[in-house]
């Protein structure tokens, strides 16, 4: 038998044992699930986090603009988006049902109806937990690929597919366990979209870790958008009408 074959397996027992080690101290999906629930404060608490309402101000072109900021969220899956400026307010709400919108901003200062495409954003803001909270209940599967460097962090990187078929790679702090980073992956007009969210600065509000610092734009992008949030607010009254295109009819939903 040749030297350099005997060294091979030799090389090749020694490393076996390291391997074996790493596969078994790979964490699980429903390990970090469950860390990233835990990290935000339980099951408990989220689960008993009806509404939210988060205000500050929304940052663009590099922080040369900004406008008043406002984000209302109402379970079961209602939100409600509000930037506003000199004494217009763009409005982008969701109802569980469908999505509207008003753009002053662009000359449009009736209310309209948004598309499928364009209210899949809203859907995603109106989950309390984040897209790994009840990922089975929503119809999603998740994936742990290991670990990837973000600005500096080896985070942990989760792929959850979501009912609709989008994609968002969410990438866990290695040492708290919450959320820091978010892409998502989807087709939009017919076009590849890849949203980019940092989250950062996380503040208890009704038991509930929640990020107050976001920074979102297309992947790559060298302008985002940073909303910076001043105060947010626990289970607060809502009216339904909010969420609800201009001159509908409320009807109450069950609460889950």
């Amino acid at each position: 038998m040749h030297l350099r074959f005997m060294n091979s397996l030799v090389v090749a027992a020694l490393s076996m044992p390291a391997i074996f080690a790493q596969e078994t101290n790979r964490p699980t999906v429903e390990e970090l699930v469950a860390k990233n629930i835990d990290a935000k404060g339980g099951a408990t608490a989220l689960n008993n986090l009806q509404t939210l309402r988060a205000t500050g101000k929304l940052l663009v072109q590099q922080g040369q603009i900004e406008y008043g900021y406002a984000q209302i969220k109402k379970r079961p899956d209602e939100v409600r988006n509000e930037a506003s400026l000199q004494g217009m307010t763009q409005i982008q709400a969701y109802d569980g049902k469908e999505g509207w919108k008003v753009s002053p901003f662009f000359g449009r200062k009736d209310p309209e109806r948004m598309s499928a495409d364009d209210v899949k954003a809203l859907v995603e803001d109106t989950e309390m937990g984040g897209p790994l909270a009840d990922w089975k209940a929503k119809g999603s599967t998740v994936e742990y690929l290991g670990t990837e460097d973000v600005d500096g962090t080896p985070a942990h990187k989760l792929k959850v597919v979501r009912k609709n078929g989008d994609v968002s790679f969410v990438y866990l702090d290695p040492d708290h366990f919450l959320e820091i980073r978010i892409v998502t992956q989807r087709v939009r007009h017919g076009a590849h979209e890849e949203v980019e969210t940092d989250l950062g600065d996380y503040e208890k509000a009704g038991g509930v870790f929640v990020p107050t610092s976001i920074e979102v734009g297309r992947k790559g992008a060298p302008d985002k958008q940073m909303i910076v949030v001043d105060k947010v607010e626990a289970n607060v009254p809502v009216d339904d009408t909010m969420f609800h295109f201009p001159g509908q009819i409320s009807v109450p939903q069950p609460q889950r």
